[in-house]
């Protein structure tokens, strides 16, 4: 089990520790160039690619998606209870509470736990994270609800098309097929390697807050994703990828969105830095709870 655990964390934590040590070394590291790389072209790729690869029943994504829904507004009453009650602005935390860092990290890690069948579950929860986080989410930080920024985002057509496709049991011609498959194929590391770059850039300005709401990310993540995986009935690799992906720290994008209204981006990233760095510690004993016993 220890080097099942092991063959996991090893490529993640190696990948982003590149990204953090490129920066650290003063090389330049486009991330504006990289950033809308993954998200107009790779990430686009990756979900119908691999939707289309791997047969997944009609069933069975919904079981996923609606668990996902589930549980994302279960993070939303938490943690709006939570923050109410610690005096903390909504608009600047919540965010972060709600929508986990299901893509740079929750991705590669359910791929390399779990194999191509993980990928699948794990894109059916980054699909509908992407789906809130750029309308509910957008929305609580600016103040005002608005699908502009979802409508801009090419993710969200690919996941259109998947579904369409998906739906209708409809295969792409091999050529669409392998394209696509080679584009997202550059998705996972690239998401990972700017992972690290992203620890290296963030600055942490209140360290015992960013400590509390980064607990409070991990423990409610993980309670919750026991919880609605009980709920739905899940079990096997369906129950391992509901438990990881809610288990995930701070989403870069919740930092991006506080920066974009300025809600305090300074205490937000220091949640982003911290929340990662813990859960890097804590993942051996989330891999142990989660992949089958050998």
């Amino acid at each position: 089990m220890l080097l099942e655990i092991l063959a996991v964390i090893a490529p993640v934590f190696v990948c982003a520790c590149i990204g953090y040590g490129w920066v650290k070394l003063g090389h330049p590291f486009e991330t504006a160039f990289v950033s809308r790389l993954v998200t107009n072209v790779g990430a686009p790729c990756l979900i119908f690619s691999t939707f289309m690869e791997i047969e997944i029943e009609v069933d069975t994504f919904n079981t996923m998606a609606s668990a996902t829904i589930v549980a994302m507004g279960l993070f939303g009453i938490i943690g709006l209870i939570i923050l109410k009650a610690a005096k903390l602005d909504l608009r600047a935390f919540l965010p972060s509470q709600m929508f986990p860092n299901v893509g740079n990290m929750g991705l590669p890690l359910c791929l390399l736990a779990f194999g191509d069948e993980g990928l699948a579950l794990a894109l059916t929860y980054f699909m509908v994270n992407i789906v809130f986080g750029f309308t509910f989410g957008m929305s609580i930080s600016s103040g005002t609800v608005s699908f502009r920024e979802l409508l801009k985002n090419p993710m969200f057509y690919a996941v259109l098309v998947t579904l369409a496709f998906l739906f209708a049991g409809l295969k792409p011609p091999d050529w669409v097929q392998n394209t696509t498959s080679l584009l997202g194929g550059l998705t996972i590391p690239v998401m990972l390697i700017a992972l690290g770059v992203s620890l290296a850039s963030f600055r942490i300005s209140s360290i015992k807050r960013s400590v509390a709401l980064s607990v409070l990310r991990l423990v409610m993540g993980f309670v919750v994703g026991i919880g609605t995986a009980a709920m739905f009935g899940m079990e096997g690799t369906m129950r391992g990828i509901m438990i990881m992906q809610c288990s995930m720290p701070v989403a870069v994008f919740s930092y991006l969105f506080a920066f974009r209204y300025n809600r305090q981006p300074e205490e937000v990233a220091g949640t982003v830095v911290i929340s990662t760095v813990l859960a890097f510690l804590c993942l051996p004993l989330l891999l142990w709870y989660v992949l089958p016993p050998t």
